[in-house]
């Protein structure tokens, strides 16, 4: 938890530095800046002066005015937010800005604005229904687990640039387990900023039944053991293992730091509980060779013993996003997971560490 709040607050001194340091010409004013490209990739950043149908003046900080024929122009879009000039580049905004590593924000995707995800695990794919209500799935490469995602985003006082969305994630294991695993995850996210610098402050509630089976001995089971032979009389039963389940948090952010790369962050801690059955076994009689040589087995008796085991994850999520296009962006992502589990009703704890690198591709369609 304090690794969590360390890199929270080193995101926060250098989200407000980046806010600090903004340049001038990113101040908006009255004037209507636009974003010509032309079919070389040349971009020009500028007041449309006049536009005859033959070729556009257009009116630069760098350059002064410059007229450049409309058969040479491949597009030409209206900058809405002057925030998202950076560097004298525009950044657009798109589809991705709505996502960080594994959680999201609570900007909506906009209509028309679908986006695709590939990792090293799986594929995504995430449509926007309407402009506040977005649906998508999710899967690894060989197509199980599949979960299906949803959010929906309120409407809020955009000026103040902050925004509210509720979110689940259902999904079950598939073939895997013959689709007797099951969960989801619900959340809601807070999100404070604009859509190329902000931080979202996120809580919500997960639940999984993975679906496998194990065996529970009941009390009395006898174990007979001699020299010649073994044998076992199952007094049990076989059944699905209890769900696991509990709170999860999160605080991610994303901040510009060029025209076409952000410093990306994400996290979540979960703490987990899951109510389970062990077996404690107990020796009641030790084995023996009597006077005549004759060998008698010792009894044993395995007694079941219910108790809860309780887990927290913490994944901690830094990494960067380089996006030359409005149509693709990658982004690399360095994560680290830390396991701490324990039970208190028969004692002991365990925790690990390991890496998960995460490699990800954008594609908006």
């Amino acid at each position: 938890m304090k690794s969590l709040l360390v890199f929270a607050f080193l995101f926060l001194g250098a989200q407000s530095m980046l806010m600090a340091q903004e340049p001038a010409d990113t101040v908006k004013s009255n004037i209507q800046l636009s974003l010509l490209v032309k079919n070389d990739g040349t971009e020009y950043i500028g007041e449309i002066i006049s536009d005859d149908g033959r070729e556009v003046l257009i009116m630069t900080k760098e350059l002064g005015k410059i007229y450049i024929p409309k058969s040479d122009i491949k597009s030409i879009t209206k900058i809405e937010n002057e925030s998202d000039i950076v560097c004298g580049e525009y950044r657009v905004a798109g589809p991705f800005t709505t996502r960080y590593s594994f959680t999201t924000n609570a900007l909506p995707i906009q209509k028309g604005e679908n986006y695709a995800l590939i990792n090293l695990y799986g594929p995504e794919v995430h449509f926007a229904v309407t402009d506040q209500l977005s649906l998508g799935v999710m899967t690894t490469w060989i197509a199980s687990p599949f979960v299906a995602a949803g959010k929906y985003t309120f409407n809020t006082d955009t000026s103040r640039n902050f925004n509210v969305s509720i979110g689940s994630l259902i999904g079950t294991t598939g073939y895997l387990n013959n689709f007797r695993g099951y969960g989801g995850l619900h959340f809601m996210n807070f999100t404070v900023g604009s859509r190329s610098t902000n931080m979202t402050f996120s809580g919500g509630y997960a639940h999984l039944l993975t679906g496998s089976r194990e065996w529970y001995p009941d009390e009395g089971v006898v174990i007979n053991n001699d020299s010649y032979s073994y044998s076992y009389y199952d007094t049990g039963s076989r059944r699905l293992t209890s769900p696991i389940h509990g709170p999860i948090f999160s605080i991610a952010g994303i901040a510009k730091v060029g025209a076409k790369t952000s410093f990306v962050f994400d996290s979540m801690i979960g703490v987990f509980s899951q109510k389970d059955i062990g077996t404690n076994t107990t020796t009641m009689q030790e084995p023996f060779y009597d006077e005549f040589g004759s060998y008698s087995p010792g009894i044993y008796r395995h007694e079941t013993l219910a108790y809860t085991s309780r887990t927290t994850a913490l994944f901690i999520m830094p990494g960067m996003r380089f996006q030359k296009t409005e149509k693709s962006a990658f982004q690399i992502s360095l994560t680290g997971v830390t396991v701490f589990s324990w039970a208190d009703e028969i004692g002991g704890s365990e925790s690990f560490s390991f890496p998960m690198p995460q490699l990800m591709w954008f594609f908006k369609f």
